[in-house]
């Protein structure tokens, strides 16, 4: 059966509602981190706090949009999802000792990178962090999350935005470059190659990360992936690499750590992606028609 003129009118109607909440998100994202940023630079001493500050402004952007357009919060959404979301929060926990195991484990077995510690105490330390920090950091996550995945992302694919998961990563990714130009995040011995290769790290997650939220119609595998990864790669990993090529090869903004988290995104991309706004009451498909995300 064909499109109706009612069906279109519909989908115009849908796209221009996105692009205008779109719009009100991203003047208020933009207005935080130039007074947040601002707050960093002047004083220096206060740039770790005016970091975390910074976490949390996509979440309050995005519900004084929500609130001042009339927009409800059913599709962020805050249901955890059924038993097929199980194996993305198993992936949520994976994924950043998979990474740090294979960029920092190629970094230090070929002596680009200095090791610190041993194997058994970088295990340990990881479990540590798994049962104590990631929880606790769920909430800073969520801070992040709430906003870009819970609101971002299903309203750029509902304005029509071309690869609508590669802008998401692109716009997440230059969220971070005004806080690594000052020197405050992730700066190594070249700011701009560093920014570089950050954009390249955080594009390659947004892809993971997308799927997730789009794969369970929850905000809470991303939140739990976001957590993990903060902790596990920037305390056991970082902490266990050393000498003067370390940040250039491995961290967040690091040439091996860029270039896995690039293959992990072409490999979970792969194959048709669902588009689920809020998790099925019961574990079948979604079959809402919806425009699917073009990561390619």
């Amino acid at each position: 059966m064909g499109r109706t003129r009612r069906d279109t009118a519909v989908d115009l109607d849908v796209r221009s509602e996105a692009r205008r909440g779109l719009a009100m998100y991203f003047s208020f994202i933009v207005a935080f981190e130039i007074v947040i940023c601002t707050w960093a630079i002047a004083r220096p001493q206060s740039a770790q706090v005016a970091i975390a500050v910074l976490m949390f402004t996509p979440a309050v952007s995005s519900i004084a949009t929500r609130l001042i357009r009339r927009e409800g919060f059913g599709d962020v959404s805050f249901r955890p999802g059924g038993r097929r979301s199980l194996p993305w929060y198993g992936l949520a926990l994976v994924l950043p000792i998979l990474v740090g195991a294979v960029a920092y484990g190629i970094g230090w077995a070929t002596g680009l990178v200095g090791f610190v510690g041993t194997v058994g105490s970088l295990t340990a330390g990881i479990g540590l962090i798994l049962i104590t920090a990631v929880p606790l950091t769920c909430i800073s996550a969520a801070g992040e999350e709430i906003g870009w995945r819970g609101y971002m992302l299903t309203r750029l694919i509902d304005a029509g935005v071309p690869r609508p998961v590669l802008a998401s990563g692109l716009i997440w990714g230059a969220w971070h470059l005004p806080m690594v130009f000052a020197g405050f995040y992730v700066a190594g011995e070249s700011l701009l190659l560093s920014a570089a290769l950050l954009l390249v790290s955080i594009t390659a997650t947004s892809v993971v990360y997308a799927r997730m939220r789009l794969e369970t119609g929850s905000v809470w595998p991303v939140v739990l992936a976001h957590s993990a990864w903060n902790v596990i790669i920037q305390n056991p990993f970082d902490h266990a690499a050393s000498g003067p090529g370390a940040t250039l090869w491995v961290g967040e903004a690091g040439i091996l750590t860029a270039s896995v988290l690039v293959v992990v995104a072409v490999l979970v991309s792969r194959g048709q992606w669902a588009d689920l706004r809020r998790p099925p009451r019961t574990d079948d498909r979604d079959t809402t028609s919806r425009p699917r995300p073009t990561v390619s």
